[in-house]
């Protein structure tokens, strides 16, 4: 399958792109990086790279981007400001709109524009979609919640489902992904290992996380099975709270785990953004598992152990 890829240079698509060229795709990346900057990590040089900013509307008129998406049978789009490395400032709050949904609301309207559009979009959300809660747990039928990034994450959806009659979408809202050389646990890591690592916050929170093998092995199937189509929550089925992951990995580790970051200092570094680390959710894969979808990492322990062996990124 010829797909169009955005979003995809940087920790997923470090191992999503070989995925996919191992299985047979060929793949075009458009990436606000020149192409030179994204090389490495993303297999072999056979790797067509565009460079544009995908939430610019300037970017979908270029002859380069409508040709690659006009060949395409398949989309990823996982483009998107980070919600949880900066403060969330207006300006913050602006760019993680814009990044997704003025990006997707373009891609979608290339795509409407074209003769034969791709079959399939499999785009981007997250579990912020079902906001907090301390006991309560969420499946795919529970509503958006209606703080930001809750209504962020249903807009985002929202601008996916406007996709053309006949092209099959798939929506990822995509818990906490574990790899070791990015995301929360690669900024845990460095912590952990000295000695000095616990949990964040009350430690009481929960964690709906995916190992990242297990997310990109699910973008690989949700694009070729037509059985996927709408939201899945793409989260392992056994959601931990932040103690327990603390635990776990300090064990994986053999390091103490018992020093904790206390809420304060997160809310002065992220403001608002502080949220998605000090109130977690428990959100289960009920969709995932009615369709038979089988984890490699289900458990937490696994999951950390894989994602720190030496062999691991």
């Amino acid at each position: 399958m010829r797909l169009f890829l955005l979003g995809c240079t940087g920790f997923i698509g470090r191992e999503l792109v070989p995925l996919l060229q191992r299985e047979g795709h060929s793949c075009t990346l458009l990436s606000r990086q020149p192409a030179s900057s994204c090389a490495s990590g993303l297999g072999p040089p056979d790797v067509a790279r565009l460079q544009g900013d995908p939430a610019e509307p300037a970017t979908w008129r270029r002859p380069e981007v409508i040709e690659a998406l006009a060949v395409a049978e398949g989309v990823v789009n996982l483009a998107g400001e980070p919600i949880a490395d900066h403060r969330w400032t207006p300006q913050h709050r602006q760019r993680l709109l814009d990044s997704r949904l003025v990006t997707t609301t373009e891609l979608v309207e290339a795509m409407g524009h074209l003769g034969t559009p791709p079959r399939v979009l499999v785009n981007g959300s997250a579990v912020g979609y079902y906001g907090s809660s301390p006991s309560g747990s969420f499946t795919e039928a529970s509503p958006p919640a209606a703080d930001f990034l809750g209504q962020l994450c249903a807009q985002w959806e929202a601008a996916a489902d406007r996709a053309a009659v006949g092209i099959r979408v798939v929506k990822l809202r995509i818990g906490i992904v574990l790899g070791a050389d990015g995301g929360a646990l690669g900024k845990m890591l460095p912590v952990f290992r000295t000695g000095f690592g616990g949990p964040v916050g009350s430690g009481r929170q929960w964690m709906s996380w995916i190992e990242r093998t297990d997310l990109c092995r699910l973008i690989a199937a949700a694009l070729v099975d037509p059985a996927y189509v709408g939201a899945y929550n793409a989260v392992a089925p056994t959601p931990v709270t932040m103690q327990s992951f603390a635990t776990s990995l300090g064990d994986v580790l053999g390091r103490p785990s018992l020093l904790p970051v206390p809420a304060p200092v997160l809310q002065l570094m992220l403001g608002d953004g502080a949220k998605v680390v000090l109130e977690g959710q428990h959100v289960v894969p009920e969709r995932l598992q009615q369709q038979g979808f089988s984890f490699h990492y289900p458990d937490v322990a696994a999951a950390l152990a894989a994602a720190t062996s030496p062999g691991s990124r």
